[in-house]
């Protein structure tokens, strides 16, 4: 089945029916994730996964209460580096060195080029190139769950200061950035199911110079 047919297939669930999902599909969709394209090669972000239901009735509160947190199945938080520092930039380098059997130091003159311009930012602008890189992976998550027939539901509505502080990802120098909640679709209580795919038309979402 194509890609464009699983993305017609899907849509952000709004009720779930609370059955699991099984792991192998997790990891496939989590997989999917880790094999994004990352401006420079970074992949300055983190999965948290969450499946444990404790867990999640905790962060419902921390997510406007909405009723995918507790009826998913999993959920992914996406959280990205606070900030890039010359550990973090030197240990990405280094891995793709011996990976790839190259000599020590083969690509220092980028590496110095890049750090220098993250010098010359604040940790704002270091967390918003972050952020951007995670929603890469965050986008291939979602078009493997379809892939799958896995619902999943994209989630910005969360007090983000308080889910950081509850998983404790300041001390690991992350900060969450979006939600993919994970399960199956509620058909007989999910009003949005059934409803037309609602998109921009082509002629008015490209812009041709050719």
């Amino acid at each position: 089945m194509s890609l464009l047919e699983d993305l017609k297939w899907r849509y952000a669930t709004k009720k779930m029916t609370g059955a699991s999902v099984e792991q192998e599909k997790v990891d496939y969709i989590i997989e999917a994730a880790r094999l994004a394209p990352t401006s420079s090669g970074l992949h300055p972000f983190k999965i948290i996964e969450i499946s444990n239901q404790e867990l999640k009735e905790q962060i419902q509160p921390l997510a406007y209460n909405q009723s995918q947190i507790v009826d998913a199945s999993h959920l992914l938080i996406f959280a990205a580096y606070d900030e890039y520092t010359q550990e973090r930039v030197d240990s990405v380098f280094l891995q793709q060195e011996v990976e790839r059997g190259l000599p020590t130091g083969f690509a220092n003159d980028y590496k110095n080029g890049l750090m220098a311009r993250f010098n010359s930012q604040s940790k704002d602008q270091h967390f918003e190139h972050a952020a951007r890189q995670a929603y890469i992976g965050f986008g291939l998550a979602i078009g493997a769950a379809a892939e799958l027939r896995v619902d999943a539901t994209p989630m910005e509505g969360f007090d983000n200061a308080a889910i950081d502080q509850f998983l404790g990802l300041n001390e690991l120098g992350l900060r969450s950035v979006t939600i993919l909640a994970l399960g199956h679709r509620d058909i007989d209580n999910d009003w949005l199911v059934n409803l037309k795919k609602v998109r921009i038309a082509k002629e008015d979402f490209v812009i041709s110079k050719n």
